[in-house]
């Protein structure tokens, strides 16, 4: 073979091998609240994207293509929020993007995702992330509807009638205070106390006076860390023997390393996460359940949390999505986010549609007790 016919040959030889060592990896974004006041949210979450794009693409990426997650912190902070959005749109070129941690973060930026005909996938779970539809942006968590319903169904069980709720007045507090009000009315419950307070708040005392005077049967506490922790306290303190309910925003051990004692007896919906070994085995979620769980404490030497598997989902309801459509163009992401269905995950069984980007029900949710130090699924 002559010298051109070599060239030819090697050329022909080096085309056929572009598809497989030349495609360009998907770029996935995300911005977390790694650190920061809710840093007990985004740094399980980031832990947990990157612990699953290596063993994505150790098992050879998806469609043949491997993953980079570009992880943005946006320090809990909303400006900064806003930059890290406005980077991956405009800089990175991500084809979908993770995140934010927290409610009021993901409202300030969700019109830009509208804009750049990009979707985004939430790991907040504020009812007006996906009420009313937006085209373009989606959740995971468990709605506050969902856990409002199931903390209700337990008060009835209970023989309550007159409820209190105490909302922190962040977006995700202020979030679940529009359903309690709406919820507890319309379930045949008397609402009688309506107290709020500040997320930099250390001191609850006077609110929980305040309902212990309006003859309250039960509280329902709405917020993350540390606030309700404080109010857990602020009540054993005061010998304030009302009944207290908690959201699922403080659903993982953090709460109950913050609350010590005061933890002791409360209830709160939460997702089978917290409860792995208490699932069924025949329940669809169990094998997701385990291998996470077995993935992480192995990866990173410490236990999960529920927002971690909310992070989970995104990841892997996005890659569905890319598998089953073929395709990692924005457009047919959100499009084949849509055509979910059936599809098991930490935080439920996922069925997306045009009409519902939050893909679950109340079933979602288990009601659990914290009992010992540890979560149990209450009775």
């Amino acid at each position: 073979m002559n010298a051109a016919k070599c060239v030819v040959a090697l050329v022909a030889y080096l085309l056929t091998c572009v598809p497989a060592f030349a495609a360009d990896a998907i770029k996935i974004g995300a911005i977390l609240s790694v650190t920061g006041p809710a840093s007990f949210l985004g740094e399980p979450e980031k832990n947990t994207l990157i612990m699953l794009q290596d063993q994505l693409n150790a098992a050879g990426g998806v469609n043949g293509q491997q993953v980079e997650v570009i992880v943005y912190d946006d320090e809990s902070d909303v400006n900064k929020c806003v930059m890290a959005a406005k980077k991956l749109l405009d800089q990175d070129q991500v084809a979908v993007v993770i995140g934010p941690s927290i409610s009021g973060n993901t409202l300030a930026i969700s019109k830009f995702f509208s804009s750049a005909e990009v979707p985004l996938v939430s790991c907040a779970a504020a009812e007006k992330i996906v009420r009313p539809v937006d085209p373009w942006v989606f959740n995971t968590p468990q709605l506050d509807r969902h856990a409002v319903t199931k903390i209700l169904l337990d008060a009835r069980a209970k023989g309550f009638s007159r409820l209190a709720i105490l909302t922190v007045s962040d977006g995700y507090g202020q979030a679940g205070r529009g359903v309690l009000k709406e919820l507890i009315p319309a379930q045949g419950f008397e609402l009688a106390a309506d107290e709020v307070y500040g997320p930099k708040d250390t001191d609850m005392t006077a609110q929980l006076t305040k309902i212990k005077g309006a003859g309250a049967d039960a509280i329902i506490c709405w917020g993350t860390n540390p606030g309700p922790a404080v109010v857990a306290r602020n009540r054993v303190q005061l010998g304030l023997g009302i009944p207290l309910y908690m959201s699922h925003g403080v659903a993982s051990n953090k709460f109950i390393e913050l609350a010590g004692d005061a933890a002791e007896g409360l209830v709160l919906p939460a997702g089978r996460l917290v409860a792995v070994d208490q699932v069924p085995a025949d329940h669809p979620q169990k094998a997701v359940l385990e291998a996470y769980v077995a993935g992480y404490t192995k990866t990173y030497g410490t236990q999960i949390s529920s927002f971690g598997g909310y992070a989970h989902d995104a990841f892997a309801l996005v890659m569905e999505a890319i598998a089953k459509g073929g395709s990692a163009k924005s457009a047919d992401i959100r499009d084949n986010l849509e055509k979910i269905s059936g599809f098991a995950g930490t935080s439920g069984v996922y069925t997306y549609s045009p009409e519902n980007h939050n893909g679950l029900d109340e079933s979602a949710f288990i009601m659990v007790t914290i009992e010992n130090g540890g979560w149990k699924v209450a009775n």
